[in-house]
């Protein structure tokens, strides 16, 4: 017989009528509407919405294709490659282990990485040539949870140690997580820690520590730990074969602004289980699976009788913890641990909740958790953002859109 977390999440979170949770089901209805429009206009392939309010799903439809080709409509237990959708998990992973007293938020993360105790940092001298500097403090896992240790990507800016990030190949599929922390440490940091927010690989790097300290791979602690016990069925690390008809294909914008498949670096293979296990990036999942790990965050750690957290945890998660001195990612933006957190609704654009958390995917991902009413949304496309070779067509701002479509549906 299955543990009655899994049952549960094989018949899925009740749904209910959006008026029995204080939404306007006319209004509401914008939502589903405003997504074909885009389907229609060619600016998406496919797109799954849902919205859930406490604890009931209102709203919860697919539109689209999941693969043009192929003539094969998007449907509601479509899979995406959730990318960045990936760090939350794993911050929850590493919560995990805090509450087991496996480590400490001011703790140099060197204590658990010794590869990392001689970290430079980049600077340049007078004649601007590169050098290097000591940190002014060593790196921490506060800092490390919450971008500000210093590290960076490789793709999402162009600093000198972005490319020398590229040069050595730090985010590659075919390493192992070892083998990715022996690159990493041989790289400066791109600024001194704690003194920016600098989108990472930190949350890799973490994905390594839960390993390390759990003492079992880390894909193997996900899915025991988390996926598992929440009724996660469709989430990891690849899909399997019996699985690949309900992958959704990638786009991006070709020449002409058509929709035509992505075939660059992103689009990497998710048929086999990978060498390297990505915290930060490497996750595929289904609008109902990270529903339920979105409810679970809400209900302060628990679900259907399982808890993974407890409920001050997932307040300290959601917490804004950049001090003062560093500038928000973006207006009304904070940031918490491998969480964005909205602490000036008004500022970020209206309607949030404060202390509302959220991210995204680099395929176009995105959620949201509003405490403060009560409310999951998740959406999931595969199309990348930017122009490409079309400047007159990029990808509609899916969070934005439904944002205004959500909230004002709302009545009580």
């Amino acid at each position: 017989m299955l543990p009655p977390a899994i049952a549960s999440a094989k018949q899925g979170l009740p749904s209910a009528s959006a008026e029995s949770v204080g939404m306007s089901g006319e209004r509401l209805a914008r939502l589903p509407a405003g997504m074909k429009s885009l389907v229609d206009q060619g600016r998406l392939a496919g797109v799954v919405t849902l919205v859930a309010r406490h604890g009931k799903v209102v709203e919860f439809e697919a539109a689209g294709k999941r693969d043009i080709a192929a003539g094969a409509p998007m449907q509601k237990d479509t899979i995406f490659r959730i990318y960045s959708m990936s760090k939350p998990i794993t911050g929850v992973a590493m919560m995990m282990l805090f509450e087991e007293g496996k480590w400490q938020l001011n703790d140099p993360v060197a204590k658990y990485i010794p590869e990392f105790a001689d970290l430079k940092v980049y600077a340049t001298d007078a004649e601007g040539n590169m050098s290097l500097a000591d940190p002014t403090h060593p790196v921490t896992m506060r800092e490390l949870m919450s971008h500000t240790g210093g590290f960076t990507y490789g793709y999402f800016s162009n600093t000198p140690v972005d490319k020398l990030q590229r040069e050595a190949d730090v985010i590659n599929h075919d390493n192992t997580l070892e083998e990715m922390i022996k690159r990493v440490a041989k790289l400066p940091l791109n600024a001194q820690p704690g003194r920016e927010w600098h989108y990472s690989i930190s949350v890799d790097i973490q994905g390594y520590i839960v390993q390390k300290l759990a003492g079992m791979p880390f894909e193997e602690f996900l899915q025991k730990r988390i996926f598992k016990p929440l009724g996660m069925v469709d989430t990891g690390f690849y899909v399997p074969a019996e699985k690949l008809n309900r992958l959704a294909a990638f786009y991006n914008y070709g020449k002409e602004g058509k929709l035509e498949l992505e075939r660059g670096r992103a689009n990497y293979d998710f048929t086999a289980k990978p060498a390297l296990s990505s915290g930060g990036g490497g996750l595929v999942s289904t609008a109902t699976d990270y529903l339920r790990f979105c409810q679970m965050l809400l209900n302060g750690g628990q679900l259907d009788g399982v808890r993974l957290l407890g409920p001050r945890t997932v307040e300290l998660m959601r917490s804004n913890v950049l001090p003062p001195t560093i500038p928000p990612p973006s207006p009304g933006e904070g940031f918490g641990l491998d969480f964005g957190v909205y602490t000036d609704p008004v500022a970020a654009g209206g309607y949030y909740g404060k202390g509302t958390y959220f991210w995204g995917g680099l395929a176009g991902t995105w959620f949201w958790i509003d405490p403060d009413n009560d409310l999951i949304v998740i959406g999931m496309i595969q199309q990348l953002a930017g122009t490409g070779a079309a400047p007159t067509i990029e990808r509609p701002d899916m969070r934005g859109l439904s944002h205004a479509w959500v909230y004002q549906a709302i009545m009580n």
